[in-house]
């Protein structure tokens, strides 16, 4: 920092905000007028001197060093991956990004934290694997100091690995059926009161509910219906029912007859833990949900939905992550700022 006049400050970066006060007329205003991190240009050496400024405190910027405001653009750049946008123009060091569309934002964690491991840098995110609408804020990027050595974003961008570090992957399932299991749901003995709960979720993510079949608790009638599911080209066949570990729940042995591959049968969640997950070869995802997503308001379908209905391909290891945080408080309404629910 060093004190200069102000005639000389032309493209040196204040290191303090410069309040100005007019108590008079129809501008009447006090507030700052030049913030910290503001470049002073030719134009603003005249109001700085009507403010009484005749010297400022300034930034020494010295060759290889970065302002702020440029340091953010790099940092903005490692995480403009598909579906992401800028909101502007830096401003006191910030950039703002948004979705561009509506879908999952994704987040490269690994190289999330790596960036945020160089010191002097930060990217702020939301949780990944949420559903977002376009416009939604999804980050922000700074660097902490007014100016930083051009050396540190280098290393920001070597942690990045040439990958961006956030995406919004729209939703591209269409296509629904769902095969509700259960003798008594099959003989009408009982409403079926899950069908209408699962065919709410899924059109939130834009996804009909195309057909509805009631095979009873044999297995074999339940591999039919979810092979005839299969077969009429829909994008998601859902299981509702049957997933416990009672003798006669069949609805995860017949997901695994069906040919499905299945990457888990229980999840580290509550509730939901019995929740199955398999794909066909061709990546048509097969869900068996258990009973709790009929009367809960956040089961593991709803943590696993969003990237489901993006084709984003789940595997064992998501599935295990999620034990951290996975029990849902219930809480009305939902206190936890991180709350892997979403709520």
């Amino acid at each position: 920092m060093k004190k200069i006049p102000t005639e000389e400050a032309v493209g040196h970066v204040l290191v303090h905000d410069m309040t100005q006060i007019v108590p008079e007329g129809p501008e009447r205003y006090k507030g700052p007028r030049f913030r910290k991190g503001h470049v002073v240009a030719e134009e603003d050496v005249p109001v700085l001197l009507s403010m009484g400024k005749r010297f400022l405190y300034v930034w020494e910027m010295e060759p290889g060093m970065l302002h702020e405001n440029d340091a953010a653009e790099r940092l903005a750049a490692l995480c403009m991956g598909p579906g992401i946008s800028r909101d502007g123009d830096p401003s006191e060091g910030k950039i703002g990004l948004s979705a561009a569309r509506d879908g999952v934002l994704l987040v490269n964690s690994a190289r999330l934290m790596a960036v945020n491991s160089v010191p002097d840098v930060m990217v702020a995110t939301r949780r990944g694997d949420f559903a977002v609408s376009e416009g939604d804020a999804v980050a922000g990027t700074r660097v902490i100091p007014l100016a930083v050595p051009s050396s540190v974003l280098d290393e920001a961008e070597a942690a990045a690995a040439g990958e961006p570090l956030l995406e919004v992957r729209p939703f591209t399932l269409r296509t629904a059926a769902v095969v509700a299991t259960g003798s008594e749901v099959a003989s009408g003995l009982i409403e079926d009161r899950f069908t209408p709960v699962v065919e709410g979720k899924l059109a939130a993510f834009g996804i009909e509910t195309v057909s509805v079949s009631t095979p009873g608790d044999d297995m074999d009638d339940v591999v039919a219906a979810i092979l005839d599911a299969k077969a009429s080209g829909v994008d998601i066949v859902v299981c509702t029912g049957g997933m416990s570990v009672d003798p006669d729940d069949n609805t995860p042995g017949a997901i695994r007859r069906s040919g499905a591959e299945v990457v888990t049968y229980g999840a580290p969640v509550l509730p939901g833990a019995m929740m199955c997950l398999a794909y066909f070869d061709d990546g048509t995802p097969v869900v068996g949900l258990p009973g709790c997503v009929m009367y809960a308001d956040s089961t593991i379908f709803d943590l696993v939905l969003p990237r489901i209905a993006a084709r984003v391909p789940l595997t064992r290891e998501d599935f295990v992550s999620m034990g951290e945080g996975g029990l849902c408080l219930r809480c009305k309404p939902c206190t936890y700022p991180h709350c892997p629910f979403g709520r």
